[in-house]
């Protein structure tokens, strides 16, 4: 990409991550036009209770339509890089259920880049309007092909139904 008008980022990452991986991170993240600065946060609890690896909050609606004017092919395989920079440190920790937890900045909405995603899942991505979901965090469900938040799907339901939500 063209690292001209690069977003800004601030990158949680937990103290399990090297430093070496910490700057692979660091450059994924310039490769989506994106300065990351990061943070190292400690571990509270067990790494087997860690819900993410790397946590990047920044204005990610202006980052998916950033990359959504990039050439498609070109913004996957960014992705796909960032993403494996941070399962590059996840093999060194405990099974982490969550590798890359990007949060939007204004809304706090968090969209989980698990492992293995498939190709349409990332072109997806770069299209999705994140002011169509109300509580993350929002996934892809590979059965569905469907980036989806089951929060606000359990709140239609219970809307649907006339039960309050709890």
């Amino acid at each position: 990409m063209s690292n001209r008008n690069l977003l800004a980022a601030e990158v949680l990452v937990t103290a399990e991550v090297p430093a070496w991986e910490e700057r692979a991170i660091v450059d994924a993240f310039r490769d989506l036009d994106v300065a990351a600065r990061t943070r190292m946060v400690p571990i509270r609890r067990g790494a087997e209770q860690l819900q993410w690896l790397v946590l990047a909050t920044l204005p990610l609606q202006a980052l998916l339509s950033g990359l959504g004017s990039a050439a498609a092919q070109d913004v996957t395989q960014s992705l796909k890089r960032l993403v494996g920079r941070v399962l590059g440190a996840k093999r060194a920790t405990a099974r982490v259920a969550q590798v890359l937890v990007l949060q939007d900045v204004a809304t706090r909405l968090q969209v989980v880049l698990e492992a293995d995603l498939p190709a349409e899942a990332y072109q997806e991505l770069i299209t999705l309007d994140l002011s169509a979901f109300g509580q993350g965090p929002v996934h892809y469900d590979r059965h569905r092909g469907e980036w989806r938040s089951e929060l606000d799907e359990w709140q239609q339901q219970c809307r649907a139904e006339g039960a309050p939500p709890a």
